[in-house]
């Protein structure tokens, strides 16, 4: 294709004065192949299972929440039903005590997680983004760890 027929003149255009037969593009090195003295990598799938993790675990709190709304508010009353002597005799059963510790772990978990990759992505020196993620963990498991404890030794005789 000539130079007229690209721009309609017979001036030369810089996109296409640049390359020609005496001056090619310049050639573009391929990657290092591996070998067998190549490192493997050490990073692992651990990002693809945090992704995976976000996606099953936000279709499971939907189904969790949505459910707790649904009772909550609609089928047992609303708001002003819930208080001591309610959380009392729902935590009674197993099946509500799971209920309510799935939940407490998947968000947490969720949120830990997405926080997480938050982290990675702003923070940008090495030491904020390590002090940054030690609290986020800290403060994960804390919750966690005072959620569950909370949920299985809850007494309704407390005076």
């Amino acid at each position: 294709m000539s130079t007229t027929e690209t721009t309609g003149t017979s001036e030369p255009t810089d996109d296409v004065a640049l390359f020609d037969v005496d001056h090619p593009a310049p050639v573009i090195e391929p990657p290092r192949a591996r070998t067998a003295k190549t490192p493997k990598s050490t990073r692992g799938n651990f990002e693809m299972y945090g992704w995976l993790f976000m996606r099953l675990s936000g279709i499971v709190l939907v189904v969790l929440v949505l459910g707790h709304l649904l009772i909550q508010l609609v089928l047992d009353g609303g708001v002003s039903k819930v208080g001591f002597a309610f959380v009392a005799g729902r935590w009674a059963s197993p099946f509500w005590q799971v209920w309510d510790l799935a939940m407490l772990w998947l968000a947490m978990l969720h949120g830990a997680n997405g926080l997480r990759t938050v982290i990675n992505d702003y923070a940008e020196r090495d030491n904020t983004r390590f002090w940054l993620k030690w609290l986020l963990y800290a403060a994960t498991v804390f919750t966690v760890l005072l959620g569950t404890l909370v949920i299985f030794t809850f007494d309704p005789n407390i005076r």
